[in-house]
């Protein structure tokens, strides 16, 4: 027997606590049909998973098909307004909004998620004057947005929706409609949220993606918001790794001894030293690898300059961290000098990049 489902109806000739009862087969794309339970062979499962991708591909294709100047129109309130952009919707939709905030926030928008429920419980003394509120409901008809929306009406604060109906309340109450195209979901009752929170997703990182764009985010400020994991510290700076007090580097001048040398590699424990000119400015470096080759000639009366190389590959401090491992992943060297205004200001060894995780 198909499943009955129900809806409550006021009935305005009635007393208002008098409802009536009507089937949800209004609701687009919901059926009742029993549908046979899915095999278990793994060739049926497989097809199935392939549907879904399918219908979750040709969403695409019409999100992109119908994509107009609405998006354009988004960006540029967005822009010209000073505060935070608030993005907020219930259920699946908020589940995406939340992911969407994280992504404008990380990629030059100054943006959070609010819960719409709680914003009627005191949380849209968050919604100041000067923010925009991007509010998402593939219905548009959510109730927990219609407090947030009239708020925003009276307050004079931009609405940017996003639904898959722009005469809803949602789309009536925005600025700027951003409108998905209505498609069949991958759910084979119409009613668990698949190829709409997909869309829904994919049109977020577009709003997400232009406005990095219109904005001139570089790789440097990505990296500013992103310190930590390995992305974020290969977009780190020198200068960020060296900290604001980085240990001075071991140094002799040209005239240094073996003897002198090899113990200032020692006691820097970097496994290199600088070698430098009488006015301070870099002459060359000696390496552990250059001690051992010295090793094979005649030690006596050798100095710093017999045994250094003269071009050692340097980096400035404000190069990123991604570069430095290039270079020293290129050149097959353990040890790089960092060197400003041709001074040296620190020796970076490969091992302490492994130890922090600049290097697997």
């Amino acid at each position: 027997m198909g499943r009955l489902f129900l809806a409550l109806q006021q009935s305005p000739e009635r007393d208002p606590a008098i409802v009536n009862l009507r089937p949800m087969r209004h609701i687009a794309g919901m059926t009742d049909e029993v549908r046979p339970v899915l095999s278990a062979d793994p060739a049926a499962m497989t097809a199935r998973a392939r549907e879904v991708i399918r219908l979750n591909i040709e969403a695409l294709r019409a999100l992109e098909a119908g994509l107009d100047d609405s998006l354009a129109r988004a960006c540029e309130i967005i822009l010209s307004r000073p505060g935070y952009l608030v993005v907020t919707g219930m259920g699946k939709s908020g589940h995406i909004g939340g992911k969407i905030a994280a992504t404008l926030a990380s990629t030059g928008t100054n943006a959070f998620f609010v819960h719409p429920a709680e914003m009627s419980h005191g949380d849209l003394g968050m919604l100041r004057k000067d923010v925009t509120l991007l509010a998402i409901s593939n219905s548009g008809e959510s109730r927990e947005l219609r407090d947030p929306l009239i708020y925003c009406q009276r307050e004079g604060i931009p609405v940017i929706g996003l639904t898959q109906r722009p005469n809803s309340f949602l789309g009536r109450s925005s600025a700027v409609c951003l409108t998905m195209p209505q498609v069949a979901e991958a759910c084979p009752n119409g009613l668990a949220p698949t190829t709409s929170t997909l869309m829904t997703l994919a049109l977020g990182d577009a709003l997400a993606m232009v406005l990095m764009d219109r904005r001139g985010f570089t790789a440097e400020a990505f990296g500013l918001h992103h310190p930590g994991g390995k992305l974020g510290m290969s977009l780190q700076s020198v200068r960020d790794w060296m900290g604001d007090r980085p240990p001075a580097p071991a140094t002799v001048p040209l005239t240094a001894t073996f003897a002198e040398v090899v113990s200032a590699i020692t006691e820097g424990r970097k496994g290199a030293v600088a070698v430098l000119n009488g006015d301070g400015t870099l002459a060359g470096i000696v390496t552990d690898g250059d001690v051992r080759r010295a090793f094979s000639r005649d030690l006596s009366g050798l100095t710093a300059a017999d045994v250094m190389s003269p071009r050692p590959k340097v980096i400035g401090p404000d190069a990123r961290m991604s570069d430095a491992i290039d270079l020293m992943t290129q050149n097959k060297i353990a040890t790089l000098l960092v060197v400003e205004d041709d001074r040296p200001l620190a020796i970076v060894h490969i091992a302490e990049l492994m130890q922090a995780g600049y290097v697997s």
